[in-house]
């Protein structure tokens, strides 16, 4: 529902509760299904029970059993119906079958919305789901199930993915202290710096403690190191900035994207026309505390193995990033580019995206079927802050061309020849310094809120999968 709602679906949700038109919706390229999952993340659940929510920073859901739901909760409108929290599944690699399965019954029972061809497109989190759920479907795909339906996948679209931990909990020191961030903002004095380093690098800390992880294996292991470096690396930008980690220009709290949808989907008109059994919520505590047991989070487990093995099936591979996000930045994002086993990738240089706009939102470095794509002036998730690149690179990966123009056939040896590295430098003069308002706008040309109006209101703005992650740190998408 966040990406329906927030990023690339038809419609958007204004302050008022107005549903409005997205005018660079990707179902203007495709058909387009939106999946929340695991089962309890967002509308999605497994047995549907009376409860609240006492603390929405947790999220945690309390079940009434043949009680009165507290009147605090009431007035706060948290009563409703949830499903039951349940501790399934707890990792990436067990909640793929249902997954798997939830595209056989969708095909099943609507044949006339089927489709033979599966684009499958994710965010975030989805850099262990994209690759891991894939590469289970092919594989069921070659057992020729009886009564299966054949989901021939074409293409795997992944944006601002977390892939592999020992890789990108080491990429906050680079997007923060070295190289560093394309803002021209450098947030830590030397004392935070040298606490950050000791994190990552000393004896028995982080790096060390995610080399254990994935030398034994074991989930105690690999959730005690998953939790202390996001508790001691990732988090040192909280504590010290109280920045957006999903948005380095943005202080806390940070209005955009706007969460207007939620409230929307939890209004008893929408909910009866749609059909739902639950309340939405935009996260789930349980699937988050679920998935720590086994560090889930701390593990690669193949996601970066299985991206090089969609490749040589044939699959369109693309991995782009909003340049702004910190909580899963490009920099790690190239660096676990750099790991893919694609022919030619470390040959291929980076070269600027044209768009129909005429502007440069940002460049890619393609070999073949691989690309990987860095966005300029753009957090998380990429398709709200610039929407019209994020559309027709979508369009591009779908038909199988070149992503820097759309017009090239990338299965005859195509190569981007350019610099090695992304240069270009936004500066700083998107990045905010004071906290911008609640009901502001965001300019997706400027980069920046738009200002208030006369009458003290902001401009109205003209225009994943639910949050997953462990209560101790923000979550990923």
């Amino acid at each position: 529902m966040i990406g329906l709602f927030q990023e690339n679906g038809p419609c958007r949700i204004d302050a008022n509760g107005n549903v409005i038109n997205n005018p660079y919706a990707w179902n203007n390229a495709s058909n387009m299904i939106f999946i929340d999952q695991p089962a309890q993340v967002g509308f999605s659940y497994s047995t549907p029970t009376p409860g609240y929510i006492p603390d929405a920073s947790s999220g945690e859901i309390v079940v009434l059993n043949n009680t009165s739901c507290p009147s605090e909760n009431i007035t706060q409108g948290t009563c409703g119906t949830y499903s039951t929290p349940e501790m399934k599944p707890n990792s990436t690699a067990s909640a793929a079958p249902a997954f798997w399965a939830t595209l056989q019954g969708f095909m099943g029972a609507f044949p006339q919305y089927s489709r033979k061809t599966f684009h499958f497109s994710t965010e975030s989190y989805g850099g262990h789901y994209g690759p891991v759920f894939s590469e289970y479907i092919e594989g069921q795909n070659a057992k020729n199930i009886p009564g299966a339906h054949t989901i021939s996948l074409e293409t795997v679209l992944i944006g601002n993915g977390w892939y592999n931990p020992l890789i990108q909990y080491q990429a906050y020191y680079n997007f923060t202290v070295f190289p560093g961030n394309t803002y021209d903002y450098s947030p830590y004095n030397s004392t935070t710096t040298e606490l950050l380093y000791n994190n990552l690098y000393g004896a028995g800390n982080c790096v060390d403690q995610l080399i254990e992880c994935a030398n034994t294996g074991s989930n105690v292991l690999c959730s005690a190191g998953d939790n202390y470096c996001a508790q001691n690396v990732e988090s040192v930008y909280d504590v010290v900035l109280n920045r957006d980690e999903y948005d380095i220009r943005e202080l806390q709290p940070d209005p955009f994207p706007p969460t207007f949808y939620v409230a929307y989907l939890n209004t008893a008109i929408v909910q009866s026309g749609i059909g739902a059994y639950v309340n939405y919520t935009e996260f789930s505590a349980a699937v988050g505390a679920a998935f720590n047991t086994t560090g889930d989070d701390g593990r690669e487990d193949g996601t970066v193995e299985n991206v090089g093995k969609l490749l040589e099936q044939g699959i369109t591979v693309m991995m782009y990033y909003g340049d702004a996000d910190y909580n899963c930045n490009w920099l790690g994002g190239q660096a676990v580019s750099l790991e893919v086993s694609q022919p030619h990738f470390d040959k291929a240089g980076y070269i600027n995206i044209t768009t129909s706009d005429g502007v440069v939102h940002g460049q890619v470095k393609q070999s073949g079927a691989f690309s990987f794509v860095r966005i300029y002036e753009s957090g998380h998730e990429v398709p709200f802050y610039q929407p019209l690149v994020s559309l027709e690179i979508f369009e591009r990966a779908i038909a199988g061309r070149d992503i820097a123009t759309g017009h090239a056939d990338i299965h005859n040896g195509y190569i981007t020849l350019g610099p090695a590295e992304s240069t270009y430098r936004e500066g700083n003069s998107t990045v905010q310094f004071s906290v911008v308002n609640a009901t502001a706008t965001y300019n997706v040309t400027t980069g920046e809120p738009n200002p208030p109006s006369k009458k003290g209101h902001y401009v109205k703005r003209q225009p994943n999968q639910a949050h997953f992650g462990k209560v101790l740190k923000p979550a990923k998408l």
